[in-house]
């Protein structure tokens, strides 16, 4: 029996004192237990803080993306809306630009018979243009004896009197016969200075402005062709016909007939 207490104090250890076998590891695992559970706490708190930031996150990106397709659907609906304006304003211009090149058309035929005669000085006409003109065209333009020159109207533009040394206003004539229009202006152009009481007189149709502004475009055509002899017309509306060798070629456009020059 002495053999075997002894036996089983050696099983346990020996070394071990009372002491130390009741109280080290019970303090150890209470000391574990009692810091456990605060640590989680704070863990789980942490953890509930981070899940509540990505609820509102969610919430937030959900808003974003409905907004995002709203303005998707409104970007879409603005973008056909100003497809079909653009169209209509592209169809507007082009009526705008037929109905103004209508109006001008309308009012050149409405001038057809008009001239402008101009440097006549100021008030020469003593208020009565229709009798000067009557009196002094048929000898300025050499114009067949028994000529009637009847004219429906003559007057100067409403702009205020030039001074002196300033160039006068014209003298605008519509006359009642387009034919007699065609001949005074023939007649000018054969003549080609025009000289009265030591001024030049100057005749041309009378144009719209834009339709002035388009034949405009061809003076520089025009001195070329006079510098290399060449016979040309300037037709209505803004047509200019070239004759080279027998052949006459037309332009609408100053640059096409630039082009032509440049290879003659």
């Amino acid at each position: 029996a002495g053999a075997t207490k002894l036996l089983k104090e050696d099983e346990f250890g020996s070394s071990a004192s009372p002491a130390s076998m009741s109280s080290s590891p019970t303090q150890e695992a209470g000391e574990i237990t009692a810091d456990v559970p605060a640590d989680i706490k704070v863990i789980m708190g942490t953890l509930q803080q981070i899940l509540s930031t990505i609820e509102e996150i969610k919430k937030t990106n959900q808003d974003f993306i409905q907004r995002l397709n709203d303005l998707e659907h409104r970007t879409g609906t603005l973008k056909d809306r100003v497809t079909t304006t653009e169209d209509q304003i592209s169809a507007l211009q082009a009526k705008v630009a037929a109905l103004s090149l209508h109006v001008d058309n309308q009012e050149n035929r409405a001038r057809r018979n008009n001239l402008r005669f101009l440097r006549f000085p100021e008030m020469v006409e003593k208020g009565k243009p229709i009798k000067f003109l009557q009196k002094i065209l048929p000898e300025l333009l050499q114009l067949p004896e028994g000529t009637q020159i009847e004219m429906e109207q003559a007057h100067r533009p409403l702009a205020p009197c030039p001074a002196e040394g300033q160039r006068p206003r014209p003298l605008i004539v519509k006359f009642l016969w387009f034919p007699l229009r065609k001949l005074i202006l023939q007649k000018a152009r054969e003549l080609g200075s025009l000289m009265w009481q030591g001024h030049k007189i100057l005749i041309f149709p009378d144009l719209s402005r834009e339709l002035q502004k388009k034949r405009k475009k061809f003076l520089d055509v025009k001195k070329k062709l006079r510098e290399y002899g060449l016979k040309y017309g300037l037709f209505y509306p803004a047509t200019l016909r070239i004759s080279v060798d027998g052949e006459d070629f037309s332009f609408t456009s100053p640059i096409e007939a630039r082009a032509f020059l440049a290879k003659w």
